[in-house]
């Protein structure tokens, strides 16, 4: 027997199983899964009567909201394709992904509609412009219909059509930090294997109280809005990264998951609530993006009483393809040891096939020290990138996906990331890990963030550099921390200068922009070369 794997199967399991358990609360608003059903069927209806048929795109512009997760639902119902939308991009970023995915319907918070007002009138494929609430308000506009009223009007009765599991059901736009953005398709399949292995893998629960710290944006919520709706959890959104506010809320509603990246773990680390008043019951914390360095983990499970979960993906991929739990055998290393495992990418998810390969293809040793590249296959890699096949197969060759991380692989199978393919730095040959560096540097008390990049140089071709925020108050100097790291590091990975900043760049999933910083280094040597 064949049964579609379709997405929006999660919500029905949840309205049949727990129907008048509070699903959902956004401010002072909050929804039972049967009332969140009811207004995704009239989101369906509305969209439907506006003319969306099986495979055309809706793009939406929002923060995690309920209505932003309803519209994930209608969409799944339909057949339609859900285009999300970072919120931290530019005017002509917008109008460039919303004509090159086609959208037939644009939704926009209210509150980010400024965002996009100025190419508006260049959109040609959008035929409705459809403006979403904030705290339950709409502002009148010209030329936009509210998502409040736009559902008034319509039936609670179910909405759905038949569809097949290979259908899309979203295009996810990649950065594009070198060039233009490139629209990362996936079925229903791909999105419900990754729902199903963060379901396991997290261990969603009906008992969990998912916190929203991640964008539900940045592809799809990593499958979390879809796993814990299906298990019957409460969704607890979150506008805006405030770290006295998520203290607050985890006091207030009992949250025990949240997802984030390093960098927003870092500002709650460093925010004295946390430190004054630890929140109370099982807690656990899923950190993705770049290697933390030993010292986050211990700081992480000792001083604010959390579980530690790591986990590695990419858009690509759907995108979680390893976690890192200690296994059975292991659970006698010392503390340290454990923290160390922690702090891999891990070992795969089900479903998962994974190799760490040299530039031949051949793997490399499972010594824990060479260095290859992660490529990947499985149920959750991309179809590929809309309208764009020759970077698909540049991409997706012979079957596996070539992420472009570097990385170690142990007897164990756990995965270490050292490094992405392009932040490689090559000084002299040596290979320098910029994770390793960063690592090392976060174990100074002074030190709040840091990120390490290549810098052009005559002799060695390019050595490491320090960009650092130095903690409020702290003194720091290049002196200081160039003896810091001679004195724990071979000297050739030290950083041969140092910045210091304010902030670091960062996209809208937290993850440092290191184009960005290397870009005025390597300007200034093209200009020295000219």
């Amino acid at each position: 027997m064949h049964v579609a794997l379709r997405m929006d199967d999660t919500l029905r399991r949840a309205v049949l199983l727990y129907p008048d358990v509070e699903s959902i609360v956004e401010g002072e608003r909050r929804w039972t899964y049967r009332k969140f059903q009811d207004e995704v069927h009239q989101l369906a209806h509305a969209m439907k009567r506006l003319g969306v048929e099986k495979g055309d795109r809706v793009a939406v512009l929002s923060p995690n909201t309920a209505a932003m997760l309803q519209l994930f639902y209608a969409c799944f119902q339909l057949g339609a394709v859900v285009v999300p939308l970072n919120t931290r991009l530019l005017a002509h970023d917008y109008l460039y992904i919303i004509e090159h995915a086609e959208a037939k319907l644009f939704f926009a918070d209210d509150e980010l509609i400024p965002l996009v007002e100025s190419v508006i009138p260049s959109f040609t494929t959008v035929t409705q412009l459809v403006s979403m609430p904030v705290d339950g308000l709409v502002s009148e506009r010209e030329g936009w219909v509210a998502y409040p009223d736009l559902l008034a009007k319509e039936s609670t009765e179910p909405c759905i059509h038949e569809i097949e599991e290979t259908d899309l059901a979203t295009i996810l736009y990649t950065s594009g930090t070198t060039g233009k953005p490139k629209g990362v398709m996936h079925s229903h399949r791909t999105l419900y294997f990754n729902m199903q292995n963060t379901m396991f893998h997290l261990r969603a629960a009906d008992s969990d109280v998912l916190l929203h710290t991640l964008p539900i944006f940045h592809v799809n919520g990593w499958g979390t809005p879809f796993s814990f709706t299906g298990v019957g959890a409460k969704h607890i959104m979150l506008r805006k990264i405030d770290p006295a506010l998520i203290h607050s809320l985890m006091q207030r509603e009992g949250v025990t998951v949240a997802c984030m990246a390093p960098t927003v773990l870092n500002m709650l680390i460093n925010e004295p609530r946390f430190r004054e008043e630890k929140t109370t019951g099982p807690m656990r914390v899923v950190i993705a993006g770049s290697a933390p360095p030993t010292a986050f983990v211990r700081t992480v499970e000792q001083q604010l009483g959390w579980e530690f979960l790591q986990v590695y993906g990419m858009t690509e991929c759907a995108p979680l393809i390893t976690v890192s739990p200690i296994k059975h055998h292991l659970a006698q290393e010392s503390e340290e040891g454990r923290f160390r495992l922690k702090a891999k990418a891990g070992i795969p998810m089900h479903n998962v096939e994974i190799r760490v390969v040299d530039d031949e293809d051949n793997d490399v040793p499972k010594d824990g020290h060479s260095i290859g590249e992660v490529i990947a296959r499985g149920n959750m890699v991309m179809e590929g990138y809309w309208k764009q096949p020759e970077a698909t197969a540049a991409a997706i060759v012979n079957g596996w996906y070539h992420t472009g991380d570097m990385a170690t692989i142990d007897a164990e199978g756990y995965i270490d990331i050292v490094d992405r393919k392009k932040d490689i730095i090559i000084s002299g040959g040596e290979n320098i890990s910029s994770i390793e560096v960063e690592g090392l540097l976060y174990e100074h008390p002074e030190v709040l963030e840091a990120a390490v990049i290549s810098v052009p140089h005559e002799k060695w071709g390019e050595v490491p550099h320090a960009i650092v925020v130095p903690r409020p108050g702290a003194e720091l100097t290049e002196a200081v921390l160039e003896s810091f790291c001679r004195g724990k590091m071979a000297a050739f990975k030290c950083p041969k200068g140092f910045t210091f900043v304010s902030e670091l760049p960062k996209t809208a999933s937290g993850k440092i922009r290191k184009v960005e910083l290397r870009q005025p280094f390597w300007e200034e040597k093209g200009r020295m070369v000219n």
